[in-house]
């Protein structure tokens, strides 16, 4: 009877990871989608980093706590069971229990706390609060993450024998919620993403607690079901008064008509006096523009639909860089690229265009305008339209993925990278639409006579244009094509920039059509073939025609690498392998970056590159986190055995970063295929995750699998891997997407299954000889977690994921050798 009650209260434990687990995952995904809606997208890379912030400070806290005991142990004649007795007052059943309410009932306070605190990174440049106020923010939201850190590292520390369950448990949990946020994510916004989680830890709280703890889960399972229920207002994702929506709506006559959600972004639609859309309208165009709607994606990228029922007051789009190629092209085969509210699709009929289709990456943005705007835009998303990657779907086309347009070959492939927003705050987001292999697949697509048209704002200094321009080069070399000076040409505006890429030579009929056009509607000219310097800057005029000057050494052979090498942004091609197309910073000219853009460190903020700020951040956290314990041992026990404590720290800090590394690497290459940034999550991180809990639950069955050789396994399996999977991923591009998910979430199956062994396999083995490090491994791995994804992606802009992968398999191998040295303890 004893026993039985034992194996059910171990089973019960067992459920309540689960459902922490589940919980904290589907929260920390949550607040990802919830900072690029209050915030900007860049802060989300902060959310992981306050996760293991948390997770961390539990196993350093808890590590110092097991140290006290030891001390107290030291004199002590009946070591075994006194040691039990001060360990259970401590790490008892019931504030197993009680820390999973506490996980619950703080996920739901702390982020509505933290809808409250005054944060907003565009105050930084006037208001130094700011900086407490986010430090608030942090610590706020790492809470919970720090409760469900002591119930997990507490577990491991009673029941170190059992540690492959409880990290089976632990993952299967996690993988879980990876999968269920997704779910919630498409049906309804974030903040009731983060109230699930809030109700599925006091679930768990109420399968294992006592009575108290009973009762206080149920008080507040029943405060969540209120919340859901009467007061929806009291978890509504509050918005920056800064974000363009925000300011849209502020002016006379402003109203919003409806808000969106999926797991891909939040959509907006309005009407505002603020909205009128038209990228480098010409001077010249003194009509009123037709009527538009406003999109708003997560809050500042603004987009429009286009009323599209009166053909005669749509003549403003002959007055638009952009429709140059529909002069050189007029009858052509289009496709347009993440088209949007469908501006380019407009211009496309307007100019008669034969056969229109459209790629629009979001696929809500199709669904939105297909089923409420569809009379109001005149159809736009019609037939021809398909959701996902422009570069997938012609690469689907060209290997006859579609047997009814293997055939296709296109006239004009229009790219606008336009929208309402001319700031450039892409910062360290990947982006393979822009890569040198992605234009291969493009030029690849056209007639021989074709042109690729791609229109983005002007944001100087400039680098984007340049950036555009040496990656097409590139590609335009890799298919031997010569002569490529003469297949260029590029128009401006007061704010935009139109770029041409001709699969063969313009001919002189052809230039002369860029040239009226120019002149007639007040354009400038920065590049054609022939072109003179003072042909250039003559309507627009900058006090240093820095575009002409910048197109004409790109595209001379001669000079093309020292201007790129010389020039103050990294405006080098990008490709697949680290396709951070907005990632313009050189760490050696952050002074004169600085001095360029007025003295404002805000400029480096807005663009993204705060990876350099937050790994230094986090490193100094991390560092007091891991010595803490340390230092603590030594002052109390006067001395510190490092015999124990270096391969400790070794093999699970190397677990930490290996772990991360392999994982991120392994999102980030997947987003090609899957498209969806959420999409990619939920099948990587739940593949990884159950795979690996799997892996743990099985190891425990089977002895010969918890050796100290599954870190080596690891460590070959990813090397294979790095080799691999690129092939793997080019296969399954011309499969459709839910096929690509199934397919992946299995091939990663096989790695995941090892990566789930050697962390518990460390805990038990440390229960075994040095109980009292466990807490402290605990902070260790977390805190080797809160570095890795931070490093993951500086490395990749330097050297690629193929490179991260390959760091990845050499921290494994690290932890293979420490494993060796822990077994002989």
């Amino acid at each position: 009877m004893f026993f039985d009650d034992i194996i059910s209260q171990m089973r019960h434990r067992y459920i309540t990871i689960f459902l922490v687990s589940c919980s904290v995952l589907m929260f920390e995904i949550s607040l990802t989608r919830i900072f690029s809606i209050y915030l900007w997208y860049h802060f989300a890379f902060m959310v992981i980093s306050i996760a293991m912030l948390g997770i961390g400070c539990a196993g350093s806290l808890l590590s110092v706590c097991s140290l006290s005991m030891q001390k107290s142990e030291e004199n002590n004649e009946n070591k075994s069971v006194e040691k039990r007795n001060i360990f259970c007052r401590i790490y008892s059943e019931s504030n197993i229990a009680f820390h999973a309410a506490l996980t619950g009932i703080s996920i739901l306070i702390c982020y509505v706390a933290s809808n409250h605190i005054p944060f907003d990174p565009v105050k930084f440049s006037w208001e130094n609060r700011q900086f407490l106020y986010l430090a608030s923010y942090c610590i706020v939201l790492s809470i919970p993450f720090f409760f469900s850190g002591i119930l997990i590292a507490t577990v491991f520390s009673l029941n170190s024998e059992n540690s492959m369950s409880i990290y089976s448990s632990d993952l299967l949990g996690a993988g879980t919620g990876s999968l269920a946020v997704l779910f919630i994510l498409n049906i309804a916004g974030p903040e009731y993403a983060a109230l699930t989680a809030s109700t599925l830890s006091l679930a768990g709280a109420l399968i294992t607690g006592k009575k108290n703890v009973r009762i206080l889960a149920l008080v507040f399972l029943a405060f969540n079901f209120i919340v859901f229920l009467a007061h929806p207002s009291l978890i509504n994702v509050k918005m920056s008064p800064y974000k363009r929506l925000s300011l849209y709506l502020k002016y006379p006559g402003a109203e919003h008509i409806t808000t969106y959600h999926s797991s891909y972004s939040r959509i907006d639609t309005f009407k505002s006096p603020a909205v009128r859309f038209a990228p480098g309208l010409s001077l010249k165009y003194l009509e009123l523009l037709p009527e538009q709607i406003g999109l708003s994606i997560d809050g500042d990228s603004i987009n429009v639909v286009t009323a599209a029922n009166d053909k005669s007051k749509l003549k403003f789009l002959e007055f638009l860089p952009s429709s140059v190629v529909y002069e050189l092209r007029k009858d052509g085969e289009v496709i347009v690229f993440d088209p949007k509210g469908g501006l380019q699709i407009l211009m496309a009929r307007y100019y008669g265009s034969n056969k229109i289709h459209a790629v629009e990456s979001n696929p809500m943005t199709v669904r939105i305008i297909r089923d409420d705007f569809s009379e109001f835009s005149g159809s736009i998303y019609d037939n021809y339209t398909q959701a996902g990657y422009g570069r997938n779907y012609i690469y689907s086309v060209k290997r006859k993925n579609f047997p009814q347009l293997s055939d296709e070959l296109y006239d004009i492939i229009d790219i606008p990278m336009t929208d309402t927003s001319v700031s450039g705050i892409y910062g360290i987001s990947e982006d393979y639409r822009y890569t040198v292999e992605a234009f291969k697949n493009y030029l690849d697509a056209l007639k021989e006579n074709g042109i690729i048209s791609i229109s983005l704002y002007l944001v100087p200094p400039p680098r984007t244009e340049f950036r555009m321009l040496a990656t097409i080069i590139s590609a335009f070399e890799e298919m031997d094509v010569k002569e490529i000076s003469s297949r260029m040409a590029a128009i401006r505006s007061w704010d935009s920039i139109t770029l041409l890429a001709k699969k063969s030579p313009f001919n002189s009929n052809e230039i002369e059509i860029i040239k009226t056009f120019c002149r007639e509607r007040r354009f400038d000219l920065v590049y054609y073939p022939g072109i003179k310097e003072e042909e250039s800057n003559r309507y627009i005029i900058m006090p240093v025609d820095e575009y002409f000057t910048g197109f004409s050494k790109l595209l001379d052979t001669n000079l093309r690498k020292p201007f790129m090498d010389d020039y103050l942004f990294d405006i080098k091609p990008v490709r697949d392998d680290n396709p951070f197309f907005h990632y313009y910073l050189k760490m050696d000219n952050i002074k004169p970056i600085y001095y360029k853009m007025g003295r404002k460190w805000l400029y480096f903020l807005e663009e993204g590159y705060i990876l350099p700020i937050v790994l230094v951040i986090i490193l100094a956290l991390c560092i007091i986190l891991i010595l803490f314990p340390v230092i603590f041992n030594a002052i109390i026990r006067k001395h510190f055995k490092l015999a124990a404590a270096l391969p400790t720290f070794i093999y699970f800090s190397m677990l930490g970063i290996g772990f991360m590394f392999v994982e991120v690497s392994l999102i980030q290459k997947t987003f090609l295929v899957l498209e969806n940034p959420s999409y990619t999550v939920a099948v990587i991180l739940t593949s990884v995750l159950i795979s690996s809990g799997l892996g743990s639950m099985i190891s425990s069955k089977f002895p010969g699998l918890k050796t100290y050789y599954s870190p080596l396994i690891i460590a070959v399996l990813v090397l294979l891997y790095s080799m691999i999977y690129p092939i793997l991923l080019d296969a399954l591009t011309t499969h459709i997407i839910k096929a690509r998910m199934i397919m992946l979430a299995v091939s990663i199956i096989p790695l995941g299954f090892f990566m789930g062994i050697p962390f518990p396999a460390g805990i038990k083995i440390l229960g075994r000889k040095k109980d009292g490090l466990i807490p402290w491994a605990w902070a260790i791995n977390a805190c080797m977690s809160v570095l890795a994804p931070i490093l993951t992606i500086m490395l990749a802009l330097v050297t690629g994921f193929k490179a991260v992968l390959w760091v990845g398999a050499l921290a494994y191998f690290l932890a293979f050798i420490a494993m060796m040295k822990l077994m002989k303890l």
